[in-house]
């Protein structure tokens, strides 16, 4: 099969994009609309194998194909990709609708090349959406980077993370009007997997869901915002640019530091204990970095301001958001979150009293950064410990603070410890560690307005 094709056969010339309001544009209206239309023809795996359906997916392959390439002209950093991408929607309808194969268009698509301030880019795929649907339906999304100077600044010096694309919605398909906040290539339909080269994170959506939780949460737990705080539920740009730094020094962190050999355990079937040290690492890798910047003379006043805000968005996200967000069934962010709190309460700088919650912020970079310590004390022995062994000692670190199920196999080390690792692993409870009941009485009065968020934009 040819891969070099040029989109010669679609029917009808491309208009010519014009209108700076790209979201209010015909061209992307008819895109968003023909994928929007084609995606219930499609089978989890993309592809469209009644032929049926083939007339009118040809018709809405064609749609799509046209209004792509007539963004060339008003986004020429992509117009090779806009010139691929109709090739491959060409070449899908031409072979007959079966799985999808985009590999050639991803490989053009390359944002991370100019993070730009404002930079605007139209993506569309056949592709599945973290958190949205895990089927690779055609979803389109227009986006603007996100690059604020002093972001630029971190990254040019000791925060170097040249994948890291951070982004705000202007429009999109159904699968991002979910809880969806990534753009990942990794979830591209394609015949092979490539070195991927960026990933893009909606800071958008990441900050106007921290503002609209923490608000509910802080007003049901009583809990008096400190002035820093209270700037970011009044400012949505102003939160954007912190959850850009916080992402920032996150996403590079997951291959920083004395690791175990495969870090983001990948094609590993592992407890889901593991996934939520790895994330909780990150994050508060990112709040140490961000209390180094806040008190370092050699950081600009805008980054100290930002890396202050940063500490606040850690800590609110994580306990009152993360512990409460989503089902049961081995939530590893929701642990993590369960973990910080529980962290916290029993080091004394977060109180539950006289029903309100009160943070003793002066202590809190010290605890917070102990159980950072704990965690890369964890990684460090891990490379000389075998797989078991690391496993049953990171499940300890996280039942050293909260209270495992009282039918727990792992709490007992009821476990089949002669045999395969996944033993181990099917012996964990999809509810490893049970909210407490503190979450459980927030989690009945923030469960509407947690739902309320999802496929929320700024």
């Amino acid at each position: 099969m040819s891969h070099t094709m040029m989109p010669t056969s679609i029917v009808g010339e491309p208009e010519v994009v014009e209108d700076d309001r790209l979201a209010e544009n015909p061209a992307w209206t008819s895109i968003r609309d023909a994928a929007s239309a084609i995606q219930p023809l499609q089978l989890q795996d993309g592809s469209i194998p009644d032929e049926a359906h083939h007339a009118e997916a040809r018709e809405l392959v064609a749609a799509i194909a046209r209004g792509v390439l007539s963004f060339r002209t008003v986004l020429p950093h992509d117009a090779a990709y806009l010139e691929a991408v109709a090739v491959d929607f060409e070449r899908w309808a031409a072979d007959g609708f079966g799985v999808p194969d985009f590999l050639d268009s991803l490989q053009a698509f390359q944002p991370q090349l100019d993070r730009i301030d404002g930079l605007q880019h139209l993506v569309v795929f056949p592709m599945y959406t973290q958190n949205g649907s895990t089927s690779r339906l055609v979803e389109a999304v227009l986006i603007e980077v996100i690059w604020p100077e002093f972001v630029s600044e971190l990254e040019a010096g000791e925060y170097s993370n040249k994948l890291f694309v951070p982004v705000r919605f202007l429009d999109f398909t159904p699968g991002y009007d979910t809880n969806s906040a990534v753009l990942f290539p990794e979830s591209v339909a394609m015949r092979e997997v490539p070195t991927f080269t960026w990933g893009a994170i909606f800071a958008d959506r990441e900050a106007a869901r921290f503002r609209r939780v923490v608000e509910a949460a802080s007003e049901i737990t009583k809990l008096e915002l400190p002035a820093d705080a209270q700037r970011l539920l009044d400012d949505q740009q102003l939160t954007e640019q912190t959850f850009v730094m916080w992402d920032l020094i996150h996403d590079r962190t997951h291959m920083r530091g004395d690791l175990p050999f495969d870090p983001f355990m990948i094609k590993q079937r592992m407890p889901f204990f593991l996934y939520s040290l790895e994330e909780l690492r990150c994050d508060l890798t990112a709040y140490r970095e961000a209390v180094r910047i806040s008190r370092s003379d050699d950081a600009t006043d805008t980054a100290r301001d930002r890396a202050r805000l940063v500490q606040y968005a850690v800590i609110f996200d994580r306990i009152f958001r993360f512990a409460i967000t989503g089902s049961r069934v081995r939530n590893y962010d929701g642990l993590g979150g369960q973990l910080l709190f529980a962290w916290m309460h029993q080091h004394h700088v977060l109180h539950w009293t006289d029903t309100a919650l009160t943070i003793d912020w002066d202590d809190v970079p010290e605890v917070v950064i102990a159980l950072s310590d704990a965690i890369n004390d964890l990684y460090w022995k891990s490379i000389d410990r075998p797989k078991a062994a690391h496993w049953l000692a990171a499940y300890d670190l996280v039942a050293s603070t909260l209270t495992p199920h009282p039918a727990s196999r792992w709490a007992v080390r009821d476990l089949p410890l002669d045999g395969p690792p996944r033993g181990l692993t099917d012996a964990v409870l999809d509810d490893e560690f049970p909210l407490s009941m503190f979450y459980e009485a927030l989690s009945k009065k923030m469960t509407g307005v947690i739902e309320s968020t999802a496929g929320i934009t700024a």
